[in-house]
């Protein structure tokens, strides 16, 4: 190889070279494992890729997918639920350079077709229900002239995924992308906007593997219940196993605990990724029963605000030495907090629960993070003079190599959401929080859900903590009703679900007075209460406090 070559590999990076990599050092060792079905005992059978396996299908799909016309750059919506098929064909995309756009399937038919429109895909790949939704939509895929059909084809054009398949194998040769070349185009669940597509690069991906191994300590000893898909890509280039729960991935807070833990011990699971959601209902499952999961050593919940109980529920489950991880993002940049249960439970949880906001730890590895003073306006150029003291609430902006740079053909979001400086630049989270004096960040909600009254400014997390210590409330809510600066602040509430009647205006007493005691909510004095709050689709979580703020309005007129 000549000089010239050496140095054009040296800044070859791409995801898909550390799956070859894996591989070549564990052929054998198993790389996804998927429940295949249940024998007649009612156990379940379980189906799985080697690395090898994995890597020799994608190479596989990757011959074959140029062949059909999806190439280097292309475009590539991606439509499949999470199984073997899915890890083989996104390896195999990686491996061409073709960029993946992969939307929320919970997100409503019509909000994620107008998602792929955005993204102006040049091609389709998914299942057969995915390819029927699409023949009724098919305004919104002009653009796309390669369609594959994962599973049987019917009445519309295109590949099946075995047509796409090219055997015998033949070693494929991964694209030389570089680190800011585009590697995938992922939408943000628009929770509170409309979604965008962050653009992902290839140093973006490469950062964020780098980052969660060293951060979390992860070896290729570990086994991983992938309860959330997209995070699930990152166990196979560091030789992890990755096991796919019996579940719907777009609905964890309906998921059947039973599942989730007999994967967990049928598999020895070490290491899993979970929702608040999911957490909270697969908790509450094994304290009552008092249920171990022994091998589990590391618990990672994101997607939401965590909160203490949650946290002490699902941790009444491990053993001695294991830890529950929270860390902190966004689809733009994830992760770049994170904190431990063992600190959430013995240090923070105290203060949470008195209106601090959420603890949600320090920033990981070499992740830099600055508050600013809160502003809805656009920031072009970074100054020192944004910065807010410690202690003080203000916008939460990070700036490192797995920030993403900007957002698919959106220079007006970009303008919004980005802050110039130098050589860098800083992401606007779009949460607020503050800094204590050990550097930990406390998140306090989203700055768009502020709630700006005559006399003050009300943030969602502290004071939505003041309810929530009741014993009836589930879940409380604070939305704005009425102009910006003069709104009129309403905390909902959901309750927990009990067998016997409440006297919900005893209870609307009992909840104005715990307001009544504290500075943060002493000027709150309506409460509504919600039979389930509208929450976000992707963790089922976050809760969609426009949609409430609508609902109080009309309560209230």
């Amino acid at each position: 190889m000549s000089p010239n070559n050496h140095e054009e590999e040296r800044h070859v990076v791409n995801i898909a070279s550390y799956l070859k990599r894996v591989a070549g050092i564990e052929p054998y060792k198993r790389a996804v494992v998927y429940p295949a079905g249940r024998d007649n005992s009612g156990r379940v059978m379980y189906s799985h890729l080697t690395f090898l396996q994995l890597d020799r299908e994608s190479d596989c799909l990757a011959h074959g997918m140029e062949k059909a016309g999806i190439t280097r750059g292309t475009r590539t919506i991606l439509m499949v639920k999470p199984g073997l098929e899915f890890f083989m064909i996104i390896f195999a995309l990686f491996k061409i350079g073709a960029v993946p756009v992969v939307v929320d399937p919970g997100m409503g038919i019509r909000r994620m077709a107008e998602c792929f429109k955005e993204g102006r895909p040049e091609a389709f790949i998914g299942i057969p229900a995915a390819h029927v939704i699409r023949t009724f939509y098919s305004r919104f895929f002009k653009t796309v002239r390669v369609w594959v059909t994962v599973g049987r084809r019917w009445f519309w054009r295109g590949f099946t995924l075995n047509q796409t398949r090219q055997v015998p194998w033949k070693p494929y040769v991964t694209a030389k992308t570089r680190g800011n070349d585009t590697a995938a185009i992922l939408f943000t669940t628009g929770s509170t906007g409309p979604a965008k597509g962050a653009v992902y690069t290839h140093g973006n991906f490469d950062a964020q593997l780098r980052h969660i191994k060293t951060h979390l300590g992860l070896s290729m000893e570990e086994i991983d219940l992938s309860t959330f898909p997209l995070f699930a890509l990152f166990w196979p280039p560091l030789g992890i196993t990755s096991v796919i729960p019996d579940m719907d991935p777009t609905k964890p807070a309906r998921v059947n605990s039973k599942k989730i833990i007999e994967a967990i011990l049928d598999q020895g699971v070490t290491n899993m990724f979970a929702s608040p959601a999911l957490l909270n209902r697969v908790g509450e499952y094994g304290k009552k029963r008092n249920i171990i999961l022994p091998s589990l050593k590391r618990v990672i919940s994101a997607g939401a605000p965590v909160s203490p109980s949650i946290v002490e529920k699902f941790a009444s489950m491990l053993g001695e030495n294991a830890q529950i991880h929270t860390p902190y993002g966004a689809t733009e940049a994830v992760p770049i907090i994170s904190i431990t249960s063992n600190e959430i439970l013995t240090e923070t949880r105290k203060f949470s629960e008195k209106g601090y906001g959420i603890c949600i730890g320090r920033p990981i590895n070499d992740l830099k993070i600055r508050i600013i003073k809160i502003s809805d306006d656009p920031i072009q150029m970074w100054s020192d003079d944004i910065l807010v003291e410690d202690g003080e609430m203000g916008e939460i902006t990070v700036a490192g190599d797995l920030v993403t740079r900007k957002y698919f053909e959106k220079p007006e979001a970009d303008a919004k959401a980005k802050i110039e400086d130098k050589d860098s630049f800083w992401h606007r989270m779009g949460d607020v929080g503050w800094t204590d004096s050990k550097g930990r960040i406390w998140f306090c909600g989203r700055k768009s859900h502020r709630v700006v009254t005559k006399e003050n400014t009300l943030f969602t997390i502290p004071s939505e903590a003041i309810f929530n210590n009741h014993p009836q409330v589930f879940r409380s809510a604070l939305v704005g009703i009425g102009p910006h600066n003069q709104q009129k602040p309403v905390i909902c509430i959901e309750l927990k679900r009990s067998r016997h009647k409440i006297n919900k205006k005893d209870l609307k007493k009992e909840l104005l007075e715990l307001a009544d005691q504290n500075e943060m909510t002493k000027d709150i004095k309506t409460i509504l209460f919600h039979k389930s709050f509208p929450v976000d689709i992707r963790h089922n979580s976050k809760i969609f406090r426009e949609k409430l703020a609508r609902w109080a309005e009309k309560k209230l007129s």
